[in-house]
């Protein structure tokens, strides 16, 4: 089902490119390559995406008169089952390219494709790495945000990147995966370790990227911020975590929600000061 996205004409957009991130087979996708499915539910005006099967990165290129050299890849949520790809995938995009990012929105593998949703996380990074030169972007300035599912999608690349998800395919392979720096927004089940400890998955070393981290503590989700904060604090990364009493789950960066018009804020001024 294709998409039509009115609100891509944002006069912050210079440009709205498409990449596949797999130029032949697939790692870890028994699948054939086709296009995403559209799930009929389109409550809260959220648009949602699955069985996705040949990934890809929707790029957002500011126009040359903010950009930064920065780029970030956007990690949409939707508990592995779909993504929300706009409310939490084009319309964080169109935020980071007003402020002179370069955004790549990732549609990782759904649904329920954990392993290939990181090898995707990890091809993507070494992608933009491997063109920064290209594209005119820092390759030591490249980070993930993610929200909710994204955001345990983005915690595992931030911790698990000495470790190949996948056999090498080509040359971007030989480059790292390491983000530069994270943005969780209440991201989901960090905490499926016994007694709602943090997942063995995550693995906490010293040399883990800034992270930022925000929630709220109505969110069913908040031991998973807390676990996971905890477990940075205590290796010494540089961490930023907010915790705010109301907001629930899945807002986004959408207007009538304080927690959804108050992180941005928080991120902004964290990114200005961790990658500049």
């Amino acid at each position: 089902m294709i998409i039509v996205l009115v609100f891509l004409a944002n006069s912050y957009a210079q440009t709205i490119d498409k990449l596949y991130l797999w130029p032949e087979e697939v790692p870890n996708e028994k699948g054939i390559k086709h296009n995403p499915i559209q799930i009929p539910d389109t409550s809260r005006n959220v648009i949602r995406i699955t069985n996705i099967t040949n990934p890809l990165l929707t790029v957002f290129k500011p126009v040359d008169s903010l950009k930064n050299g920065a780029s970030i890849i956007i990690s949409p949520g939707g508990g592995y089952k779909y993504l929300a790809i706009n409310i939490e995938g084009y319309e964080i995009a169109e935020w980071f390219i007003s402020l002179g990012y370069t955004a790549f929105v990732l549609e990782y593998r759904t649904p329920d494709n954990r392993i290939g949703a990181l090898n995707d996380i990890q091809r993507a990074i070494r992608v933009v790495r491997s063109n920064s030169k290209k594209w005119n972007l820092d390759s030591e300035k490249i980070g993930v945000i993610g929200f909710s599912a994204g955001g345990h999608l983005s915690a595992l690349v931030s911790t698990n990147f000495k470790i190949n998800s996948y056999s090498k395919v080509d040359e971007i392979d030989k480059v790292s995966s390491r983000p530069d720096f994270s943005l969780l927004i209440y991201p989901f089940s960090l905490d499926q370790g016994v007694d709602n400890t943090l997942s063995p998955d995550f693995k906490i070393h010293n040399n883990i990227p800034p992270t930022f981290i925000f929630g709220t503590s109505d969110d069913t989700y908040a031991n998973s911020f807390n676990v996971f904060a905890s477990a940075l604090q205590k290796e010494s990364i540089p961490l930023e975590f907010h915790l705010y009493p109301n907001g629930g789950h899945g807002y986004g960066l959408r207007k009538g929600n304080h927690a959804a018009e108050t992180w941005p804020l928080l991120a902004e001024k964290w990114l200005v000061e961790t990658v500049f």
